[in-house]
């Protein structure tokens, strides 16, 4: 097992280096002049120069980027914003709290009500039942989150009353649990689509392997065939969408977090792209590639202890 968790650490290095070399080069390959976005189109060209130093914008790019790989390793540095002179990493660490409880947030509601469903979906496969699962997750992804937003704000907040319309924010001290309730229903939403219908397909296919048949002849009970044979087996595939999911909820949280006047890290990235302010576009992709790296590591090493066939298949690769 530790020999599979290394191999998987080993693989994360290099993709993170890469990750930050394609951030870092395509801000420097973009036409706008980071001095420009400083101090303006119209400084003077001693102030301009000036600047252009003390940031080490006159370095070379290969000599930037070692210098920014280095200080994120090392002191986790990503450098200062063009529009506040802030560091990075104090403007993000304002914004990620909010996004990361909306997200994972959103994740737990996401699996808590899309296994069940497609494990239902799957024992009465052919049902009525089956068919409103399988159409109420078909609409849950079809639905976008920018149209689920106004419409579920209008019923349950302006129509019913029985939720508030603002966002939350956990730097304003005490939060009022119900302003979680609508974000995070929306954000949700299509993850727990997604997993209702995969969850469903993966257990079909393990309630008709051998190894069930088997156990139910043996007189295994019916919640026993279904939860220590069945849906263990059909974790595995379940534990990578969760994963990938995750990372999306993260990335994808643009229009909740902008609808519901979140301060989360989709609304820095947008207010960042567009002022062009490059340090922290950098500073929030790295961090969201970090998540979406380490989140799927850990799937990977979960999938090790869940199914061992993982474990035996990765070692026969190597």
């Amino acid at each position: 097992m530790l020999r599979y968790v290394l191999t998987r650490l080993g693989l994360a290095v290099p993709t993170l280096l890469a990750i930050s070399f394609l951030v870092f080069f395509a801000a420097y390959l973009s036409p706008a002049d980071p001095v420009d976005i400083i101090l303006g189109q119209r400084a003077a060209p001693e102030a301009k120069a000036r600047v252009r130093h003390e940031w080490g914008l006159d370095r070379p790019p290969l000599e930037r980027y070692g210098k920014y790989v280095v200080a994120v390793v090392t002191k986790g540095d990503f450098g200062r914003s063009y529009q506040t002179k802030e560091p990075v990493t104090e403007f993000i660490a304002r914004g990620f709290p909010n996004t990361a409880i909306l997200a994972v947030s959103a994740l737990g509601i996401a699996l808590l009500t899309g296994i069940p469903l497609g494990v239902v979906a799957a024992i009465k496969h052919n049902s009525w039942i089956d068919r409103f699962a399988m159409a109420f997750a078909l609409l849950g992804v079809a639905t976008p989150s920018f149209v689920l937003a106004p419409v579920l704000t209008l019923v349950l907040a302006v129509r019913m009353g029985w939720l508030p319309v603002g966002g939350f924010s956990l730097q304003e001290g005490i939060v009022d649990p119900a302003t979680f309730i609508l974000p995070t229903v929306v954000l949700a939403a299509r993850s727990s689509a997604l997993i209702a219908r995969l969850t469903r397909s993966a257990m079909l296919d393990v309630l008709s392997q051998d190894f069930i048949r088997t156990a139910r002849a043996k007189g295994v009970r019916p919640l026993g065939v279904l939860f220590k044979h069945a849906l263990r087996n059909a974790l595995s595939p379940i534990l990578t969408v969760a994963g990938t999911t995750f990372g999306y909820l993260l990335s994808g949280s643009f229009v909740v977090e902008t609808f519901f006047t979140i301060p989360g890290i989709g609304n820095q990235s947008i207010t960042a792209i567009t002022a062009r302010d490059y340090p922290v576009i950098q500073g929030l992709a790295l961090l969201l590639a970090g998540i979406f790296v380490g989140v799927n590591l850990m799937v990977d090493i979960l999938q090790g202890f869940v199914d061992p066939r993982a474990r035996v298949s990765d070692q026969k690769a190597i």
